[in-house]
């Protein structure tokens, strides 16, 4: 189908309210038009959908869309329904359907009136739709969220492998892919897969200048997110967490601090998530805790932070989630609480993983690492990352992440670097961070005993720094891949190639590290408040708030989100152009004449009893409040732990994580009570590390957990150390 510029434009404006494309918009829709496959690299908020969403409404027949989550079917077929006055023009196609419905979408199809179906790519299995779909018009197919047709993707599903094979049985129509994420090798895996060797590649830069990244220590973590999210009060916002028992507790933190939250995750019942999801489109709610399993294509534009409590196993989920914010272009603040500790544990749950599958998520958490750890511009190693270059002076958004706003003390570490890697070396590449550690501050362990490590010339060579720093070393000299740790040999340290060009003298590059800082962000926020409000000097804010309590009235009658009535940025060019027609609503920014015919009336009315009200003259520290304990169960804990019962089973039968329950057995010990551990002790720990480690509690001057981490962190998990230690004191002090 050949189409004029002129058409589109028309289209543009008759369908979604905008005069004009954005980005290669216009020239990707054009080429689907032609009859050629496009592959579409376009950013979160860069407006993927409209690529195919218009085509399809232009064309003859029915695009299929395929789409991995129902939630985001659905919400994107509410959103495409609300385009038009006419209805059935999208429809879903999958599970959650029952016989009437199903007949309903098919006879919508015949009929000529569907133009997008949304299906999962299982649905498209079933052989009484592929045979409807074999019958009937298909303009063209479209693939969302194509990364997870790769193994390289981070959201790999393996059901999106054979898509070739069955679109091929359907119809010989083009075929559009698109995703938010894909670096070098996931662009390269999806063509392939999908035989789209030929296709129009059209990349769109992966950079969002309205967003500011920022990566905070994960100290007093719950304290700091509910502080961030009072000083955005009544602002949209998600917080992700790895866990979903992590999900239920913080929400459940944030709900007694006064703050408007709900969970999510694929762990509640369907309808208890559906509905919190529904709340939090529809304005009922401010912030969603969620796993990853929430936000995936979900059209909400005006999500003003994302918040990660746990670091993500890799950038290519990082940027997806912090691309759910600022997703109309205005502000967007992305968050990120990182602690070592965490990549530790994300390793160790990997070694479990087949080794292809473990390679693999290895190199993307190494990254994660880099991403977290790194003192250049986060954008720049973002960019970078997806191979494309970013120039940290001059680039859009140049100044917007917490190290070019707070640039870290940087320190050149060359020699110290070669110091490391010439002991690794020597050591025949056989030991581990703590090792190399002991060694170069000359400390004696029973490792450097046995091996004898006290002889090598370099025993003790950094004894003037502190291990922290030689930790900092190593650590930056293996996201820098000068180091690379084994992890199925529990972390062994291994040169790199460019580890041994350093040594060789073939590699003439400086060393650099961050010298460790603190994070101080109050100024450069408070800058960037008064350029908002500066920004909006001419909005009304007023009419602004009043229109937004119309909006929310009228989706509610509707049953649906607030911003498929209007979206923020059209709201704001009312208060400032007070539209008081049905033709005049028409020409609000995004807002086509569909919309303006099915809501424009009830706005416009408003607005101009407002104007007519007001006499316009219309021209064109904080205390964290912690969910309340449960009551104490010592008794229990103390029975139970001498008839030898698993610690699991003990938190279990009172509802307790395993860190409430050595909250309880601490309280007990330091309390002065005597409880029996040593059964768990036996069955599960080192007998040398136990000895060690009492050996040293006896010697040591504190029992603090920094001391304690800072000594067997390598060695022991955060909730081991508490254990150890906790028997430590029932045995000795009590």
């Amino acid at each position: 189908m050949k189409t004029s510029n002129a058409d589109l434009s028309k289209n543009l404006k008759k369908y979604f309210g905008f005069n004009t494309f954005k980005g290669e918009q216009e020239e990707i829709i054009n080429t689907l038009l032609k009859g050629d496959d496009v592959f579409v690299l376009m950013p979160t908020g860069g407006g993927k959908s409209l690529c195919y969403q218009l085509p399809a409404l232009m064309s003859e027949g029915t695009a299929i869309v395929v789409s991995p989550l129902i939630a985001l079917m659905k919400n994107q077929v509410d959103a495409v329904n609300g385009l038009s006055s006419d209805e059935g023009v999208a429809h879903v196609l999958n599970s959650s359907l029952n016989k009437t419905q199903t007949k309903q979408v098919m006879d919508d199809i015949r009929a000529g009136k569907t133009k997008l179906l949304y299906v999962a790519p299982e649905s498209l299995i079933k052989e009484e739709y592929l045979d409807f779909l074999k019958d009937v018009k298909i303009s063209f197919v479209a693939i969302d969220e194509a990364h997870c047709i790769s193994e390289w993707g981070h959201d790999f599903r393996p059901e999106y492998r054979n898509l070739k094979q069955i679109i091929d049985q359907i119809a010989d129509v083009p075929v559009i892919a698109l995703t938010a994420t894909a670096t070098p090798k996931v662009q390269d895996d999806i063509q392939k897969t999908l035989g789209m060797s030929g296709a129009e590649v059209f990349k769109e830069s992966f950079n969002r200048p309205n967003l500011f990244y920022e990566v905070r220590p994960k100290v007093n973590v719950d304290r700091e997110i509910v502080k961030f999210i009072h000083q955005h009060k009544g602002k949209s916002g998600i917080v992700y967490c790895l866990s979903r028992r992590k999900v239920e507790e913080f929400a459940q933190l944030l709900q007694v601090n006064g703050i408007n939250a709900l969970p999510y995750h694929a762990g509640l019942d369907q309808k208890t998530r559906v509905m919190n999801q529904d709340k939090f489109l529809m304005e009922e709610c401010d912030i969603i805790v969620a796993t990853i399993a929430f936000g995936m294509g979900i059209d909400k534009p005006d999500v003003r932070f994302v918040v990660h409590y746990d670091i993500p196993k890799s950038l290519e989920s990082y940027y997806q989630e912090t691309g759910r914010a600022g997703r109309d272009g205005g502000e967007g603040h992305c968050l990120a609480f990182y602690d070592p500790k965490d990549i530790e544990k994300l390793e160790k749950f990997l070694a479990q993983k087949p080794v292809s599958e473990r390679e693999i998520g290895l190199q993307l958490l190494n990254e994660v690492v880099g991403y977290a750890e790194t003192s250049m511009s986060r954008r720049q190693y973002l960019m970078c990352y997806f191979g494309e270059s970013f120039d940290p002076e001059t680039g859009a958004g140049a100044k917007m992440d917490d190290n070019s706003v707070n640039p870290p003390p940087l320190k050149e570490a060359t020699k110290d670097l070669k110091t490391v890697l010439e002991l690794v070396k020597k050591l025949d590449e056989k030991f581990r961070t703590k090792d190399i550690i002991n060694v170069i501050s000359g400390k004696e362990s029973a490792v450097t005993k046995s091996y004898k490590l006290e002889t090598n010339p370099l025993f003790g060579v950094g004894i003037d720094q502190s291990d922290n720093y030689w930790k900092s070393i190593i650590r930056q000299a293996t996201v820098q891949n000068f180091l690379q740790k084994d992890i199925e040999t529990y972390g062994v340290l291994k040169l790199s190639e460019k580890g041994h060009s350093v040594l060789s003298g073939s590699y003439k590059k400086p060393f650099i590290i961050a010298e460790d800082r603190q994070y101080d962000l109050a100024q450069s926020k408070a800058d960037s408040d008064q350029e908002q409000v500066q920004a909006c000097a001419v909005m009304d804010d007023k009419l602004f708030a009043q229109l937004k309590d119309l909006r929310r009235k009228i989706a509610k009658k509707h049953g649906i989100p607030p911003y498929t009535v209007f979206m923020d940025p059209s709201l704001e060019d009312m208060t400032v152009q007070y539209p008081i027609s049905v033709d005049e609503i028409a020409k609000i920014y995004g807002v086509g004449d569909g919309k303006a015919k099915k809501y424009g009336k009830e706005f416009a009315e408003f607005i101009k009893k407002y104007v007519e009200d007001n006499d316009i003259e219309r021209t064109q520290d904080m205390v964290l409040k912690q969910v309340a304990n449960k009551a104490s169960h010592k008794v229990f804990i103390i029975q139970n732990t001498d008839k030898k019962i698993d610690l699991e089973d003990i938190a279990k039968a009172k509802n307790l994580s395993m860190t409430e329950l050595l909250k309880e057995m601490e309280s007990i010990v330091y309390q002065g009570t005597k409880l029996n551990i040593n059964y768990y002790i036996d069955e599960n720990f080192d007998e040398d590390l136990v000895e060690e480690f009492m050996d040293f509690m006896k010697e040591s001057e504190s029992d603090s957990m920094k001391v304690l981490l800072a000594e067997f962190g390598d060695d022991l998990s955060d909730e081991e150390v508490r254990l150890l230690r906790i028997k430590f004191i029932s045995d000795v002090a009590n």
